[in-house]
């Protein structure tokens, strides 16, 4: 019995500094997703453009500057972009401010996309614009092939994870609300969350038949309330790169809420509920990173 004690506890104290390691870069992050309908028939690309100029900026160890192309793309792939293309969308960008991909950010970096993905309907892409560096105010400017180049109002952000989607066609732009965007991120989130720790709750011996009350019980509570801080928070203050450091005590906390809960709720050993809890969530929160924005995306493709 005591080494069995001594071997939960060790996986505990493993599962929770990975859990810490592993939060410090999952979960919700700054999420803007395009969708740009009757697109450009010929070539385009398409930037955010934020305030103020851009002078270059060191990421990570800062021994070497990166650009937002570094960041966003291989070196494969910077070498495939349009040079003509790029220097067209540079050329457009206002005096006093920068082009987030095709230049850089001034702060924490973001992934951009200036190609979009067809979504399957005629004329339609998405680009996506992500990580703490997604400016809170934005334009969005469009730049073709043939040299035309436009740039839309401003835009700002009222939840963590949102859309806009711009006609090129009318040049118009449609913001939804921003409990549509709560929404969404609630169910990216959700839904593999259930999916993930689901599997583990039976590699662990429970029972599904006689646990998926609690188990989804749980998990809608814990989510919902993840939802509501995020939201509340954004609501209060804005976005901004500082969600970073709300997300990971927020993650601690639940992973041991979830712990705790279990162990009284599920049917079997409760130390080894509690150890699924701190397991479980460790899972999700590794594979959630893999699975949130293809899910993000999917979602925002077909609403």
């Amino acid at each position: 019995m005591k080494r069995t004690l001594r071997i939960l506890a060790l996986l505990c104290l493993s599962a929770i500094f990975l859990t810490v390691s592993a939060l410090a870069d999952s979960g919700p992050k700054p999420l803007l997703t395009v969708r740009v309908e009757n697109a450009p028939e010929e070539g385009y690309y398409l930037d955010l453009v934020a305030e103020g100029e851009y002078e270059g900026h060191s990421y990570g160890s800062g021994e070497s500057e990166y650009s937002g192309i570094d960041w966003s793309y291989s070196d494969e792939e910077a070498a495939a972009l349009d040079t003509e293309l790029l220097d067209t969308l540079r050329a457009a960008v206002p005096e006093g401010y920068h082009a987030c991909t095709a230049e850089g950010t001034g702060g924490a970096p973001m992934w951009g996309e200036l190609e979009g993905t067809p979504t399957g309907r005629q004329g339609e892409y998405l680009h996506t614009f992500r990580y703490f560096g997604v400016p809170d105010t934005y334009q969005m400017l469009f730049a073709t092939a043939s040299g035309d180049t436009y740039l839309f109002p401003p835009c700002t952000r009222t939840a963590l994870q949102s859309s806009v989607t711009v006609d090129w066609e009318t040049k118009s732009v449609e913001v939804p609300p921003a409990w549509i965007g709560y929404v969404l991120q609630f169910l990216c989130t959700l839904l593999p969350t259930l999916v993930i720790e689901g599997v583990v709750l039976v590699l662990f011996g429970f029972s599904w038949k006689q646990n998926r009350k609690p188990f989804l019980l749980v998990n809608l509570v814990t989510q919902g309330a993840l939802a509501v801080y995020f939201s509340v928070t954004a609501v209060q203050s804005g976005v901004g790169w500082w969600y970073f450091f709300l997300l990971v005590p927020a993650e601690i906390v639940i992973a041991f809420v979830e712990g705790g809960l279990y162990t009284r709720l599920l049917t079997g050993s409760r130390r080894r509920a509690f150890a699924y809890g701190i397991t479980a969530n460790l899972c999700s929160a590794l594979l959630g990173l893999l699975t949130v924005e293809p899910l993000w995306r999917w979602i925002v493709s077909i609403s």
